[in-house]
């Protein structure tokens, strides 16, 4: 049986670019300085979660059908996912150098060591204390892997018969998903009363960095792309999800404090997000704005942006380069630019030329299957 490739959804791309700048505002700006934007700013955490579920809609949109047509080979999809992720994965690494004092300083020999082991093995965010190590954004790869490995059992679960049944499992799988924040919010491990973004301690480390806490999402974004395809495409109930998605997620986050830091760091916008996403995987005016082309470009680098911004930043300012140059006046702003420009670049002469020949040696080793199907090459969810 032929399965045909799923059509592009170029608004979902475009979004990507501006919830991978957004992280990059989080990490290196005032809120402030975006006006009326500041609450998306500084919820930029927020963006991380939107990907994660974006990335398992996104599988599933590709991978489902020639799942449940028992046409989905297992050990390719591993590769292919792997030829996807590690090339600029690893690159992040090699520009962690210059921290390679700071983390040796921060942390016990034995778990220095244990984390110089595990972040090329794609496992550092399994231990809370050394989730963010070499690269802080880094170990939301050690979740996306561990979702990969359950995406093909996923990718077979059976196309909704019923809306309403399928809405109700949906709901379920976000309230699991609201559980490990309300539990710490309610039992208050680490002694902190009111934690925001700038608190720390190790059970909100658990509860921000390791995979466990975040599954529901990628649960949910599967579940999503199964109700996408009983949803007529061009209908209007698609705008309808997606403008409403966008101003109640706008109106939470406007509410500050008022909203607990740990049920929004993950969970709570589950919901909207997937409204989002129908939303502009529709045919509608707004997913044709955010389908233009520049955004489109922009935002195929945005896992580039997303994985190297933070060790970009520092090597860009430890070196004082912008001084030299004279352009330090123009910062923050100028930085974001040259950010943008790099990841571009990155994309285009590390990930992609690095994904191809990788593919070609992984190719070499393995001698294709009878009936391998087609490996969608649609635009991918990672930031």
């Amino acid at each position: 049986m032929e399965i045909r490739r799923p059509a592009r959804l170029d608004a979902l791309t475009g979004l990507r670019f501006f919830a991978a700048i957004n992280i990059v505002f989080f990490h290196f700006s005032n809120p402030q300085w975006f006006g009326f934007l500041a609450p998306m700013v500084n919820a930029g955490y927020a963006s991380v979660s939107y990907f994660i579920l974006l990335s398992g809609f996104v599988l599933a949109y590709n991978y489902s059908e020639r799942a449940r047509a028992g046409q989905l080979d297992t050990l390719r999809f591993y590769k292919t996912r792997f030829t996807r992720i590690y090339p600029i994965y690893l690159l992040s690494l090699l520009l962690s150098w210059q921290v390679l004092p700071k983390e040796y300083a921060a942390h016990t020999h034995g778990m220095f060591w244990l984390g110089m082991v595990l972040a090329p093995l794609l496992l550092q965010g399994w231990i809370p204390s050394i989730a963010t190590f070499l690269n802080t954004p880094a170990w939301t790869m050690s979740a996306e892997s561990f979702y990969y490995l359950l995406f093909p059992w996923m990718a077979r679960w059976k196309r909704p018969s019923r809306v309403r049944r399928h809405l109700a499992k949906m709901a379920g799988v976000w309230a699991l998903g609201l559980v490990p924040g309300t539990l710490y919010i309610v039992l208050r491990p680490d002694g902190i009363a009111h934690p925001d973004r700038w608190s720390w301690g190790p059970w909100l480390d658990a509860l921000k960095f390791t995979p466990l806490p975040h599954l529901a999402s990628f649960v949910f974004g599967v579940m999503l792309a199964n109700l996408d395809e009983v949803i007529d495409r061009a209908g209007r109930v698609r705008l309808v999800l997606g403008l409403a998605g966008f101003a109640v997620t706008f109106g939470i986050l406007e509410m500050g404090s008022v909203v607990p830091y740990a049920i929004v760091h993950d969970g709570l916008l589950m919901p909207l997000f997937g409204c989002i996403v129908l939303g502009l995987a529709g045919q509608n005016w707004l997913a044709s704005l955010l389908s233009w082309r520049p955004l489109v470009v922009v935002g195929e680098a945005s896992y580039c942006l997303y994985l190297l911004h933070f060790n970009l930043w520092n090597l860009l300012h430890n070196s004082h380069v912008l001084n030299v140059l004279g352009l330090s006046r123009f910062d923050p702003w100028i930085s974001y630019v040259l950010l943008v420009a790099m990841a571009l670049l990155a994309l285009h002469w590390i990930e992609k030329p690095a994904q191809r020949q990788l593919r070609k040696l992984l190719s070499a080793r393995t001698a294709a299957p009878a009936n391998p199907g087609r490996i969608f090459q649609q635009q991918e969810a990672q930031p």
